[in-house]
């Protein structure tokens, strides 16, 4: 027997599982197909408690997958946004439902026109290893308030915070409504070309294309969330202690494993060596040492690591200049590394980073950063430093991203009343707050009439009244 037959006979088991579930939830749908606010806001309060219940545990799950994740960023990363997300989907639902009232044009009255929000049906999300929890409760507290079910697919590589995350969903919703599916990459394409009413991916744009192509199978409408390279922009007056601070943050975070991370940094040509010093006295403030340090998060496993390492031997090997700001070889605690002298045939500025090292690219003026950015494919985030207030209209008008922050990184992303989403390259669609509420309805507009019935003015058999009637509404 094959070792590929073997495989696919011992996946068998989670194949029909999978396709169990996906039944079930579609046969729930059709028996609720529009919860009332009550429910949708019990099942939000649902889930709030039991994410406060079980935070430290959580809290451990994501620690063990990482080797070492730092409980603090799981709490400001993951759980608090969490929160804080479900807090304003509850507050805000009730409006979020209501039917919206639209006008009718003269020439169609007596009517009246709205427009109504429907739930989909049932909900597919693709959840990332990098933000494990964040990125599952942020879609399903947006299909959860539009009243649909929802089937998350957990990744491979964040086992206990899969197996974790599903017996607590278990735990508060029975699995017609919202289930964890786990598995490694077979049970994931799978998990994409199941016949899902929206299909929300968050990964890599190379993954992304692969979800994209099994989705249009059943023209499934799918909301990608990819990443690429967000460049951060220090500007030529900004304080460098402000800007070097505020983007070591974002790099940091996580061991710089979040798709919105500075990808690198564009810095006036005559202010590189001082930015440079100013950023590695902000990491080193931030982190004094890495071996058995709290704060400072691991890289996920070998095989990122691994990718990672090549990407700096092959930037050394083309003649990158390497500027470590930790010694190397601490294990999966990877030290934060700035790369000068960088150009595009080395790896680590056609791909995303996803991890500590930041390249930084020298620039004259304005017009040469913002045309580097534009000759590029769009990023997820974008990053200006600088308080002149016509620079920062010019970098919101002459660039284009999913989204910007002016003089600080990351922050955008937490704000529940901003939509968060890619564009080209970087993604597609959107979702957070009201954004996501409407990504997993269906906007359906609706004419009413009653009794009385003026269309009959323009039913055939045509003649020289029409005309007249068409020339007085119709033609100006």
């Amino acid at each position: 027997m094959s070792a590929d037959i073997a495989y696919l006979q011992d996946s068998q088991p989670q194949l029909d599982e999978l396709h169990r579930l996906f039944a079930a939830q579609r046969q729930a749908y059709a028996g609720n197909p529009m919860p009332p606010a009550a429910q949708r806001q019990q099942w939000l309060k649902a889930l709030r408690e039991v994410l406060s219940d079980e935070r430290q545990a959580l809290i451990d799950a994501i620690s063990q997958d990482f080797s070492h994740r730092s409980a603090d960023e799981t709490l400001l990363a993951e759980l608090m946004p969490s929160l804080h997300g479900i807090r304003y989907a509850s507050k805000h639902l009730k409006d979020w439902m209501k039917a919206s009232r639209r006008s009718v044009g003269a020439a169609f009255q007596p009517a009246s026109a709205k427009v109504v929000y429907q739930p989909l049906g049932v909900i597919g999300v693709i959840v990332p290893w990098n933000y494990p929890l964040y990125l599952a409760i942020g879609p399903l507290v947006g299909a959860l308030s539009a009243g649909n079910r929802v089937m998350l697919k957990l990744s491979e590589s964040t086992p206990a915070t899969g197996q974790l995350l599903k017996q607590l969903l278990a735990r508060v919703f029975p699995e017609d409504l919202v289930c964890v599916v786990l598995g490694e990459a077979e049970i994931g394409m799978a998990f994409s070309r199941l016949r899902f009413d929206h299909l929300l991916f968050t990964g890599a744009t190379s993954i992304g294309k692969h979800v994209m192509r099994a989705a249009a199978e059943h023209l499934t409408p799918v909301t990608l969330e990819l990443g690429g390279k967000s460049p951060a922009i220090v500007s030529a007056d900004v304080p460098l202690k402000d800007a070097a601070e505020r983007i070591a943050f974002g790099k940091t975070l996580n061991a710089g494993q979040t798709c919105v991370a500075p990808d690198y940094v564009l810095v006036p040509e005559d202010r590189v060596g001082s930015f440079v010093e100013a950023y590695r006295k902000a990491v080193r403030g931030f982190y004094p040492k890495l071996a058995d340090n709290p704060d400072y998060t691991a890289i996920i496993n070998d095989r990122q690591l691994a990718r990672l390492n090549g990407y700096l031997s092959d930037a050394t090997s083309k003649g990158a200049l390497l500027i470590p700001l930790f010694e190397q070889n601490q294990g999966r605690r990877m030290g934060h590394s700035l790369l000068l002298n960088v150009n595009d045939e080395m790896t680590v500025m056609q791909d995303e980073i996803f991890g500590p090292l930041l390249p930084i690219v020298p620039y004259k003026g304005l017009d040469q950063a913002f045309a580097y950015i534009n000759q590029r494919p769009r990023p997820l985030a974008l990053y200006y430093f600088g308080y002149d207030k016509a620079e920062q209209r010019r970098v919101l008008d002459e660039t284009h991203s999913g989204g910007v922050c002016i003089n600080d990184t990351l922050l955008h992303v937490a704000q529940d009343d901003l939509p968060f989403g890619g564009i080209g390259a970087s993604g597609m669609g959107h979702y957070h707050g009201h954004e996501g509420f409407l990504t997993f309805s269906k906007a359906k507009g609706v004419l009413t009439k009653q009794r009385l019935n003026a269309a009959k003015l323009i039913y055939p058999p045509y003649g020289k009244s029409i005309q007249k009637l068409i020339q007085k509404l119709f033609i100006r």
